[in-house]
């Protein structure tokens, strides 16, 4: 199977087929989530909370972006590879927006970007662009600007926030997105803005509507346990299994049990 592209993207809009991403911030989850057919995968800045243990993503930085992009990049054979530019990567001036963007291309290997922000990042977008770096836009609740939005809250609930998502939408359209975030906005919403714009909406507690879905790869196998959103399904429970697993581990460890002949050398 070749590699998924931002064409492959378009595509699957035209032809009403669903784009399927996940998180994944290293190698051998990459490939598990590879073989299973994703067809992308965003090294999330959400790694700050789901790998390093922080309480929020604005403190990671852009070379550890890069070192987790990298690693994704080998375990990703088929699907796309996109870097999340972490916070005050893309804020102070497009031209540091363009030279970290091209980081993620040049020194992660991934395929593309994905950037927070609507009307206000779309110079940025556009100078990527026109750098040849792809870009997937996010709107809606974006997590880099949790002080000023007051903490993890849906947004676009009355009329005026409503319109101003989709004249975002259709601003980084414009600017030169290929594809675009929405983030906790109410479903019928997501449904306006997937139909008012050509290039594909990919959804995070934003409905069925969207013309693809994403989540935290450690929300779906049941990893991460910290909280739970609302907008996440779990899949499998592996942080019980590992659990299980080590504990017996240790058991037969203290017990003598392991090792055994079959484990030594001769």
């Amino acid at each position: 199977m070749a590699k998924i592209t931002i064409n492959d993207f378009m595509k699957k809009k035209s032809a009403g087929e669903k784009i399927c991403m996940l998180t994944a911030y290293d190698y051998p989850f990459a490939r598990m989530a590879d073989e299973a057919g994703m067809d992308a995968l965003l090294v999330g800045d959400s790694l700050a909370m789901v790998v390093q243990g922080l309480d929020n993503t604005l403190p990671v930085t852009m070379d550890e972006m890069i070192y987790h992009t990298r690693m994704v990049s080998r375990g990703a054979e088929n699907a796309m590879v996109i870097g999340d530019m972490p916070y005050m990567s893309y804020q102070v001036s497009v031209e540091e927006a363009v030279r970290n963007a091209g980081r993620f291309i040049k020194e992660g290997g991934a395929q593309a970007i994905k950037m927070e922000g609507g009307s206000e990042v779309c110079d940025r977008i556009t100078a990527m662009a026109r750098s040849e770096i792809p870009v997937m836009a996010h709107i809606g609740l974006t997590p880099q600007a949790i002080h000023r939005m007051g903490g993890y809250k849906v947004q676009g609930k009355d009329e005026e926030a409503r319109k101003k998502l989709l004249e975002e939408a259709k601003a980084v359209e414009d600017a030169g997105a290929f594809s675009l975030v929405i983030e906790a906005i109410p479903m019928d919403l997501a449904r306006e803005i997937t139909e008012s714009i050509s290039i594909p909406t990919i959804g995070i507690g934003a409905g069925p509507h969207c013309d693809g879905q994403v989540l935290v790869m450690h929300d779906v196998i049941g990893i991460f346990d910290r909280f739970v959103p609302k907008f996440v399904k779990r899949y499998a429970e592996l942080k019980d299994e590992a659990v299980i697993a080590m504990k017996k581990y240790r058991e037969e460890v203290e017990s003598g049990e392991f090792p055994t002949k079959d484990q030594s050398f001769k």
